[in-house]
């Protein structure tokens, strides 16, 4: 029976999302259960996609992407897969309405990511669309259930929390994707020269962009509202541990929250969340 399968794309792809990420796992975890395995299929899709560019060293990493291209064209169009992954995402998107240009802008970005280049401000901007705000844009479509007039709405503020997301992301791995790929997202900034003038400006930015999408969390629907402040504060508690960390070790070393203070986060948080949530201007932890 498909069903049988469908159910296993969708456990594959709850899998991987609980094997890569604690944190968000945390987050999907308290959405409500109609719309918790999309997520997961969304998720588990783009952690694939990542695998490919950043860890498949010893392989051709432009073959198997564009394996993996092909793979999703052919999922959405045939609308099936054999590969869990796909199967569970082709069967997102179809339910959902998520637009196809969101997949290839992601994709671009993806591609992208096999070149070592420098940034300038337009190829930066182009990559946070691709790799972070678009993938925000795909969960939207799900947490407000296919309803477009919705998604208009808060569009701008889940383009905002997933480019904050991806720039805390970039402090957090740039140990890593400086001296072992080769990588420097920043536009024009000489990373032989990094310090904490231009780490606290990178700062401001994202502080800035987090205060315009908890705008956007108040409006979300409650089957995802707390889910998606649970992510807005964890990410909040590591820009805060990486503002506390001189430039020179952010280099050097990967920025974490240990899986303890996750779980204390989470509680913490839900009682924030059901005494804030109800104060229309207050911005948490600002």
């Amino acid at each position: 029976m498909k069903k049988l399968f469908d159910e296993l794309a969708y456990e594959v792809s709850e899998s991987i999302t609980k094997k890569y990420s604690t944190s968000f796992s945390l987050g999907i975890m308290v959405l409500h259960p109609s719309i918790r395995k999309a997520i997961y299929a969304i998720y588990g899709y783009v952690r694939l996609a990542d695998e490919i560019v950043d860890s498949f060293h010893d392989y051709d990493k432009c073959t198997l992407l564009t394996r993996f291209m092909e793979q999703t064209d052919q999922a959405l169009e045939e609308g099936i897969s054999l590969n869990p992954i796909m199967q569970s995402f082709q069967e997102t998107v179809h339910r959902y309405g998520i637009d196809r240009s969101l997949i290839e802008q992601f994709l671009k970005s993806m591609e992208m990511d096999l070149n070592q280049v420098s940034y300038d401000e337009d190829r930066y901007k182009e990559y946070i669309l691709g790799s972070a705000e678009v993938v925000g844009l795909m969960c939207l479509h799900v947490f407000v259930e296919g309803d477009q007039e919705v998604y208009e709405k808060l569009r701008p503020y889940a383009m905002k929390l997933g480019s904050a997301f991806q720039k805390i992301n970039f402090l957090r791995d740039m140990k890593d994707d400086y001296h072992l790929l080769g990588r420097t997202y920043f536009p024009d900034v000489d990373m032989r020269v990094f310090d904490n003038t231009i780490k606290a400006t990178i700062e401001l930015d994202i502080e800035n962009e987090f205060k315009e999408a908890l705008l956007g969390i108040k409006k979300l629907p409650s089957s995802s509202k707390f889910g998606v402040f649970l992510a807005y504060k964890y990410y909040w508690s590591l820009l805060r541990r990486i503002k506390q960390i001189p430039a020179q070790r952010i280099l050097n070393e990967r920025i974490r929250i240990p899986n303890t203070q996750k779980l204390s986060l989470m509680m913490s948080s839900y009682v924030q969340y059901k005494i804030d949530l109800s104060r229309p201007f207050r911005i948490f932890g600002m």
